[in-house]
């Protein structure tokens, strides 16, 4: 009931997601500073994205970490992972007993994927989406995002999406989720232009809080 997008400029890697089900980016989104990305989605099992991570944190490449979480996995037909490292190496797993119509695609530093899609041409998009936008990582996933949801986004309506990055810290520097709207992916391009902004401001804050901007409200000048 979902389609992704896992995408790298190098240094930073991030997912940008939705699905007809609420509060999908709780569940699939796994990110891991300095190492990766991976999405668990399609009847979801979350500690399958944990495991993608330590294998690739332990020096494993993505088809080898990818391999190595299936065959470990139970009832793992039911499962649709995608794996990504910061050189921009991909995988992609698409169980046999993923749900509807089922696409994946990997190409320059992204992967995508999807189930319960309108149409294939769906995760072709949105991986054309990531490589021909410009600017900051966020801008590059969320322009994907509505790639895909141009071409026929899931077959039924979509209700919940997310965006999250991670960098140098060891926190999402961008963590962003619409969990029940029925227009998900416009609402999470309307908290993208609020926060993205500001996000470096609430980085120095943590990091330099000595140095860093002010909140601009009453009582804090």
């Amino acid at each position: 009931m979902t389609f992704s997008v896992l995408g790298t400029d190098g240094t930073a890697v991030g997912i940008a997601i939705s699905s007809s089900s609420p509060a999908v980016a709780a569940r699939c989104v796994h990110l891991r500073p300095g190492v990766g990305g991976a999405a668990s989605q399609n009847v979801t099992d979350p500690r399958l994205g944990t495991a993608l991570l330590d294998a690739l944190e332990r020096g494993l490449p993505p088809d080898k970490a990818l391999a190595e979480v299936v065959a470990a996995t139970p009832e793992a037909e039911y499962r649709q992972l995608t794996v990504l490292n910061l050189a921009g190496e991909s995988a992609v797993f698409s169980g046999a007993r993923a749900l509807g119509v089922v696409a994946e695609r990997r190409g320059r530093s992204v992967v995508s994927a999807g189930n319960l899609l309108a149409t294939p041409d769906v995760i072709d998009a949105a991986a054309r989406g990531f490589e021909s936008a410009e600017g900051e990582l966020e801008l590059r996933l969320l322009a994907a995002l509505e790639a895909g949801l141009a071409a026929g986004g899931e077959a039924g309506p979509l209700h919940s999406a997310g965006l999250s990055v991670v960098r140098a810290t060891p926190w999402r520097e961008t963590d962003l989720r619409v969990d029940w709207r029925d227009e998900p992916i416009a609402e999470l391009r309307r908290l993208a232009e609020l926060w993205l902004p500001q996000r470096d401001d609430y980085v120095a804050r943590a990091l330099r809080p000595g140095e860093a901007p002010s909140y601009g409200v009453p009582g804090d000048e």
